[in-house]
């Protein structure tokens, strides 16, 4: 992927697999699994481990591993609509150990009949696990898609103590 906001990558380990983690100047772009869907591929930027919203990101996101509750407020530059920025931003108010439906974030964006549009931004979110999207279920409280898979989307749901949802 050619994205020339992106200036620097670094490949992290985390408990669910490898992430590769994408900064820009302003703050975290990316943070993939891998296999997951709508990855990227290879980001046309310098592997910087060093580079201080990734050194930033990993310290963070190692903590949330190591208790599930450890916040996530990171700087965050990424790439997408004002729509799907929108869903973003209400996904990182859902609290850690806590679920909320599609329809749910359908409201709090505003837009209570767009629950297919809604998921459809969850389902682009490039920033995984800072932005909670494995924080949304079906209504019927069942575990739905996730880009990174079902099984890491309970594995984050038990990390954080979150009741266990249906499959």
């Amino acid at each position: 992927m050619n994205n020339p906001r992106i200036e620097a990558q670094c490949r992290i380990d985390t408990p669910l697999g490898p992430l590769t983690l994408a900064a820009t100047a302003h703050g975290l772009a990316g943070a993939w699994f891998d296999g997951q869907k709508h990855h990227p591929g290879t980001l046309d930027a310098p592997v910087d481990a060093a580079h201080p919203q990734l050194r930033r990101a990993a310290r963070a996101i190692a903590a949330y591993f190591a208790d599930g509750h450890a916040p996530l407020d990171l700087p965050l530059d990424a790439e997408g609509t004002a729509f799907q920025r929108d869903v973003w931003r209400a996904l990182c108010a859902i609290a850690p150990g806590t679920c909320a439906t599609y329809g749910e974030v359908a409201r709090r964006v505003g837009r209570p009949a767009a629950v297919r549009a809604v998921g459809a931004a969850v389902g682009r979110n490039p920033v995984s696990i800072v932005v909670p999207c494995h924080r949304v279920v079906g209504s019927d409280g069942s575990l739905t898609g996730y880009a990174g898979g079902l099984d890491r989307k309970q594995a984050l749901l038990a990390l954080e103590g979150a009741a266990p949802a249906r499959r």
